[in-house]
């Protein structure tokens, strides 16, 4: 399948993967709704709204997935009312499943960023976490953003790959794909078979989109340009992680190589113990000293003004 060229065509192919991809989501990527979880995505808002943030009456997240910031915040009362949305109606279910575990209230809607179906003024904080970097149409996005939020309300987008970051990155992927043979072998785990398995929407084909759902690299500049435009004040943004996503992109890249269910408890409490680590160690010792756009993640945060 040829890349998506056209704004339709880059919102189906997110869709259509993160259809397939939710059953799996949280497993693959750590999403965590406890303690730990709470813990990180706390850390992540303090970093931009302070250590005293909220509570928030109501916010809306773009691109929610699985619920991993919005149901984490309102466990932790900074939010008090959340609303989610998501092109992938398969990650809305996933993340309704979610919250009804958690016992919490979540309004969901499918949608897409640049056309959010909401009255003007509507919401108090619109965040996002790893989302902005799969919106074809940022202009009209941020716009939207600016719509829905009531004067004085907070925008938060965090886990936004920089272009030199995204580069990086490449390197650990890189590693991780020539390592993959060697470490199925040593943790007797079977080679996954991505075009295959039962999913609920789309085909189980869909799986191979993922390499085409990313549509953005950013540099700090280019993030607070599209703030300004929008009309909003106040806006910062920041790096964050570095030796923390080359340890965790190189373990992604091996555990995708393999059949989850083989892979050992041991080896993912490594993988997690190891990543918390070096998140400490980017945070008070790289964080605080580097420019933004040397960190992987950068890190959003404005103010809509009135």
């Amino acid at each position: 399948m040829a890349a998506p060229e056209t704004s339709v065509e880059i919102l189906d192919v997110n869709r259509r993967y993160h259809d397939v991809a939710a059953a799996e989501y949280d497993a693959k990527w750590g999403v965590d709704f406890g303690a730990v979880g709470r813990a990180q995505v706390l850390g992540k808002v303090a970093k931009l709204l302070g250590p005293s943030a909220g509570p928030f009456a109501r916010s809306l997240e773009i691109g929610a997935g699985t619920g991993y910031f919005t149901l984490n915040l309102m466990q932790a009362g900074v939010v008090e009312a959340g609303v989610c949305t998501d092109v992938s109606p398969g990650m809305l279910e996933a993340l309704d499943a979610n919250a009804e575990r958690l016992g919490l209230d979540v309004e969901t809607v499918a949608c897409d960023a640049a056309d959010l179906r909401f009255h003007d003024e509507a919401f108090d904080l619109v965040l996002g976490h790893a989302v902005l970097h799969h919106l074809p149409e940022l202009d009209r996005s941020f716009a939207e953003f600016a719509r829905v939020l009531r004067p004085g309300g907070m925008l938060l987008f965090a886990g936004e790959p920089s272009r030199r970051g995204d580069r990086i990155a490449s390197v650990p992927k890189r590693a991780g794909l020539a390592a993959a043979p060697l470490w199925r072998r040593l943790v007797r785990a079977r080679a996954a078979d991505d075009a295959s398995g039962p999913c609920e929407h789309g085909t189980p084909g869909d799986h191979t989109l993922e390499g085409m759902v990313d549509v953005h690299a950013f540099t700090p500049d280019e993030l607070e340009r599209h703030a300004a435009a929008a009309g909003f004040a106040d806006v910062r943004v920041r790096g964050e992680e570095l030796l923390a996503n080359w340890f965790g992109w190189f373990n992604r890249t091996v555990e995708a190589s393999a059949v989850h269910a083989d892979i050992p408890f041991g080896w993912f409490r490594f993988a997690f113990r190891g990543y918390l680590l070096l998140q400490r160690i980017d945070r008070t010792v790289l964080e605080p000293h580097l420019p933004a756009a040397g960190f992987y993640n950068l890190m959003l945060a404005a103010r809509k003004p009135g």
